[in-house]
């Protein structure tokens, strides 16, 4: 089975991708960019939190502690990519401000076409072997077709057939996460992934990795005077990544060859998948304490 999976584990990391964007574009219509007109400043600080402080968060994080290899690259690889569709879930269980972290949501996807290939090559160069050049290219048209193109799809099929787009949307984000399970077993039964080598004292990093992000978008929100909702909506954003999108991007840089080590490439998916653990605990914390201060002030 673990043989099997290295032979199709871009595909698998493609397909889950496409599922789980198809699914939000099923949710998106365009009067959710409606926000950006409405309310700019909320938008603005978002956009500059996702695009600009937390990769300057990561560069700091990775020097600080002195991240090598791997747990580099994958702190590196969760900076440069967008939120992904279950930040809007959780914004709206924490009683945030939906329709900003929606078009938050969008807008990120929309801009890593470009920022992503430019935040990696900024933040991983030094860490790859010296014969390494970041596919800009082709992590460009991954992004394109696998995100971009299955969002719009997703838009069109909620314009066309509004009554079945929630059954529609359902049924991909949950295929979504049985590709996301797919990568684990598979990644297992190959051997890939090796806890043991991965280390508690990594897993610490990635959860203070974690609870630098959070804190940071808070002292943001805070110091620039964002709305509670506002904040939430930007803070769940900034902490619940596209950890699918990561996953591809890893199976695409680094792809798994049956019979050849790769412990690089094998540290980086830890390091994500990691993350994706640790942020959904973060999310389901910050869901519990919004609504605790919600009951409180009511």
């Amino acid at each position: 089975m673990g043989e099997l999976y290295l032979q199709y584990e871009y595909w698998v990391a493609a397909t889950q991708l496409i599922l789980a964007m198809l699914g939000m574009g099923a949710m998106l219509t365009l009067g959710a960019f409606r926000d950006v007109l409405i309310e700019p400043k909320a938008v603005t600080i978002g956009l500059a939190v996702q695009l600009i402080l937390v990769p300057a968060m990561a560069a700091v994080f990775i020097q600080v502690f002195g991240l090598v290899g791997g747990v580099a690259v994958g702190v590196a690889l969760i900076s440069a990519i967008p939120g992904g569709t279950v930040s809007n879930i959780f914004t709206h269980m924490a009683r945030g401000n939906t329709a900003l972290s929606i078009t938050l949501t969008a807008i990120t996807t929309l801009a890593c076409l470009v920022t992503t290939p430019l935040i990696l090559g900024l933040l991983i160069a030094q860490y790859m072997p010296a014969d390494f050049e970041m596919p800009s290219g082709q992590v460009m048209r991954e992004i394109a077709w696998t995100l971009l193109l299955p969002l719009v799809l997703g838009m069109v099929f909620l314009r066309v057939l509004p009554q079945l787009a929630p059954t529609f949307s359902k049924w991909c984000i949950r295929g979504s996460l049985l590709g996301i399970a797919a990568i684990v077993v598979g990644s297992s039964a190959s051997g890939r992934l090796d806890i043991q080598a991965f280390g508690v004292s990594n897993l610490l990093l990635v959860l203070l990795f974690c609870i630098v992000l959070a804190a940071a978008s808070l002292l943001a929100c805070r110091s620039l005077g964002l709305s509670k909702k506002d904040a939430t909506a930007i803070d769940v954003e900034v902490v619940v990544r596209n950890i699918n999108l990561s996953v591809l991007i890893k199976a695409s840089i680094f792809p798994a060859v049956v019979g050849v080590p790769d412990p690089l490439g094998d540290m980086v998916l830890l390091t994500l998948l990691a993350f994706g653990g640790v942020q959904l605990l973060s999310g389901m914390a910050i869901v519990a304490l919004r609504r605790r201060g919600h009951k409180a002030a009511a």
